[in-house]
């Protein structure tokens, strides 16, 4: 798959509308109790990136992006502003926001999760799209050095540890993270007229599994 490690101008996409969608399969029964199931086992965000447009200038940003990436061909980072770090919205990252895995001596390579928590249920979401120089990790309450300890693959999210953390070691991480998208449409119409009055064109995006 065509994938870009490149990110959406971050200017552009705040103000963008989007966030998480599921796919629920529904049959109502006889009897008029309902059967439920999902064939994803993770969600899929969808932004519109048009309306991050705020003149002229961003809009002709946008189609140097748009024709870089070849329409739906490449995916490409995106910075979902309502959701990019590992901690609270009005936090800090720390390395030990989210917990990735436990040593036990010999696994060297742990995969950065964010993990949602509401009423007693939690869903474990991968992160692939780490943000360079943000990724902090946490060995119980030491902290690992990036290049000496461990290494990041910035394409995928693994972390990759040069000596394997010893057994019972909580393996803990904070980090900003992109999400990997691409456009949903091959083609942006822009009036200049209408934008000058305040209309905005439509940019679907929708995240991409990599």
């Amino acid at each position: 798959m065509n994938f870009h490690e490149v990110r959406f101008p971050a200017s552009l996409s705040f103000g963008s509308v989007g966030g998480p969608e599921r796919r629920t399969d529904i049959v109502t029964l006889a009897n008029g109790f309902e059967e439920r199931n999902t064939p994803w086992a993770h969600s899929r965000r969808r932004y519109d990136a048009g309306l991050g447009m705020r003149s002229l200038d961003d809009i002709q940003t946008l189609i140097a992006f748009f024709e870089a990436r070849q329409g739906q061909m490449s995916g490409f980072r995106w910075k979902d502003w309502s959701d990019y770090k590992s901690c609270a919205a009005t936090a800090e990252f720390d390395k030990g926001d989210q917990v990735i895995g436990q040593g036990d001596g010999v696994t060297t390579e742990f995969q950065l999760v964010k993990i949602y928590a509401s009423g007693g249920v939690s869903y474990v979401r991968p992160i692939v799209k780490p943000v360079l120089g943000t990724v902090k990790i946490g060995l119980d309450q030491d902290e690992a050095r990036e290049g000496v300890d461990f290494e990041v693959d910035l394409n995928s999210g693994l972390i990759q540890f040069v000596v394997p953390p010893s057994e019972g070691v909580d393996v803990t991480a904070g980090f900003e993270f992109d999400v990997p998208v691409r456009f949903d449409t091959d083609r942006i119409q822009v009036s200049v007229a209408s934008f000058q009055a305040g209309d905005v064109p439509n940019v679907p995006v929708v995240e991409v599994r990599v």
